[in-house]
């Protein structure tokens, strides 16, 4: 864990200035997009950036660009796009670094996208009774299957007697995580978020709400610049203050992407990213006698034979277990989406022939 004194929480004089960045630079142009337009004429389409996603449509923001483009472009926050001023809609999106995304909540068989081009994921919970263990494995997974390194945030230090036992459930997640316990509104809680804000690059807070994702950004702009609101007393759950997905950006070139709550966080084609936050189950399963053992009662399996050695816990396999039957159960039903549309798409393009030849 790495607290407000360690060492490596101080920020390096290369992370406090940006000013030697260019336009684009500063909103996180870097080498991997410059790659895909080699040759490409970026007078007539020039790079933007989305910075904020609505109902009505994507803010893009470029060198000299800060315009609204229809909401029919399939893109989101933190996407590059090759801005095509004549058919806004038809601008090019290039290809992404990292994609945070999820199963659609409710019925949807859809993907929803939450963030994309990030280098740094925020992870931030509570040290209160909304602390939830299994949620916060969810979003490492997602975090590990988009590529991003993933920071834990405990917040409302302020507010807990002690929290050492927040502190050690989140440690033992995973070795890979750095966790922070932090007080988001004392005045150290910007230095201790400042190794991650690098000129150039691109962070996200995640997490559900009235955890502190706001006030945190507040702290890292050293003013208000996100609406926060307080938890519920009766639950200590909060209340929704950020209505949709947007960036800002930090006097260094940082930019900060902040995002609503998300009260359901189903898992869909995340199996890489649960296989590495599992990693240790994941490498057990491979030893079941059977290929398709279901971990349950079949002669030879791994994992039941660990869990009656007490090398791993009964909790731990139920999540990973259950993360693992979600994902296969919703990526199955997308790919039928995908196979059920691609199928409708064929067959009514007869019927639209037909239609039109009637019309004339």
């Amino acid at each position: 864990m790495i607290r407000r004194d360690d060492p490596q929480a101080q920020p390096s004089k290369t992370d406090q200035g940006g000013s030697d960045l260019t336009a684009l630079e500063k909103l996180g142009w870097q080498d991997f997009f410059a790659d895909q337009v080699v040759g490409v004429d970026l007078e007539e389409t020039p790079p933007a950036r989305v910075v904020e996603a609505h109902r009505s449509g994507l803010r893009v923001q470029g060198d000299g660009i800060d315009e609204l483009v229809p909401p029919k472009l399939a893109a989101t926050v933190g996407d590059w796009i090759l801005l095509n001023r004549v058919l806004p809609t038809s601008s090019r999106v290039l290809e992404r670094k990292s994609l945070f995304k999820r199963r659609a909540p409710g019925h949807d068989r859809s993907l929803q996208l939450i963030a994309a081009n990030t280098d740094t994921s925020f992870i931030v919970s509570s040290c209160n009774p909304d602390f939830n263990l299994a949620r916060l494995e969810r979003y490492l997974a997602l975090a590990f299957e988009a590529g991003v390194a993933p920071v834990v945030l405990l917040t409302k230090l302020d507010l807990c007697e002690d929290p050492t036992p927040y502190v050690e459930q989140a440690e033992a997640i995973s070795d890979r995580v750095p966790v922070v316990l932090l007080n988001a509104k004392s005045d150290s809680a910007k230095a201790q978020l400042a190794p991650w804000c690098k000129p150039g690059e691109t962070l996200v807070f995640l997490g559900s709400s009235g955890v502190g994702k706001s006030t945190l950004v507040n702290a890292l702009f050293g003013k208000d610049t996100a609406e926060t609101a307080e938890i519920r007393e009766d639950d200590a759950r909060g209340r929704h203050t950020t209505r949709h997905r947007h960036m800002r950006f930090l006097p260094n070139g940082c930019a900060v992407m902040d995002t609503p709550g998300m009260r359901e966080l189903q898992m869909a084609e995340a199996e890489s990213g649960i296989a590495d936050l599992f990693d240790d189950l994941t490498e057990l399963a491979t030893q079941c006698k059977f290929r398709n053992c279901k971990h349950e009662s079949e002669p030879g399996c791994a994992l039941t034979a660990a869990l009656a050695r007490g090398e791993i816990t009964q909790a731990r396999f139920e999540r990973w277990n259950k993360l693992t039957e979600e994902e296969r159960y919703n990526t199955a039903s997308l790919s039928e989406r995908k196979g059920s549309d691609k199928v409708q798409h064929k067959t009514s393009r007869p019927a639209q022939k037909r239609y039109r030849k009637t019309r004339r």
